[in-house]
Formats: C-alpha cells, sequence, structure tokens
C-alpha cells in the first residue's frame, strides 16, 4: 500500500516551489527593456529561455494538479492507461507520473 500522505506532501512542496518560480519568471519578463541595443537582443533570447522554463513549469503544475486529484479519488499510483500499479520506485522519482513504465515505453 502507497503512503500516499507523503507522496501528497511532496506534491504540495514541489507545487509551491514552482509558482515561486513561475511568479519570478513573470517578474524578469516584465522588467523594462534595456535601453541598449546589445543588451535588448540579450535579454530577448533571455526572454525565450524564460519563456520556455515557464511553460515546463506550468506542465508539470498541470501534472501534479492530477495527482493531487488521483489521490484524492483513491486511483494514485494506478496507471492511467492500463490500471497496473505503478512501480513506487517510478512513483518515487516522478511522483507526479500517471503511467506506468511499460505504458510509457509504448
Amino acid at each position: 500500500m502507497l503512503d500516499t500522505h507523503s507522496f501528497k506532501t511532496r506534491l504540495i512542496g514541489r507545487k509551491a516551489e514552482l509558482y515561486r518560480r513561475l511568479h519570478k519568471i513573470e517578474g524578469d519578463l516584465l522588467e523594462t527593456p534595456n535601453p541598449d541595443a546589445e543588451e535588448r537582443a540579450t535579454e530577448r533570447e533571455n526572454d525565450e529561455v524564460l519563456e520556455g522554463l515557464g511553460n515546463s513549469g506550468l506542465g508539470e503544475l498541470a501534472a501534479i494538479e492530477a495527482a493531487l486529484n488521483r489521490i484524492e479519488a483513491g486511483t494514485f499510483g494506478t496507471c492511467a492507461k492500463c490500471g497496473d500499479p505503478i512501480s513506487p520506485k517510478r512513483l518515487e522519482a516522478v511522483p507526479h507520473a500517471a503511467l506506468c513504465e511499460e505504458c510509457i515505453r509504448g
């Protein structure tokens, strides 16, 4: 039997960390551009990287929310595709995993 309480605690902690990181990214993206053209070009490149990190963070947030919903529904640790248990080893590595290793491989 999985200790869903510990997974829930980890997921909530990661969620809070992601919200802090996304808030910082948003603040960085809203900064006034540098008047120097060369610096602006560098800032634009940095903004693209920040946007990519932000999008990745949003995707992870969605996966965390789904995992928290599975905990509430009593289906956490069960593969969403085949219905088999997700290995504890996989859940330790990726607590928001929705698929077992077999289904991930295709």
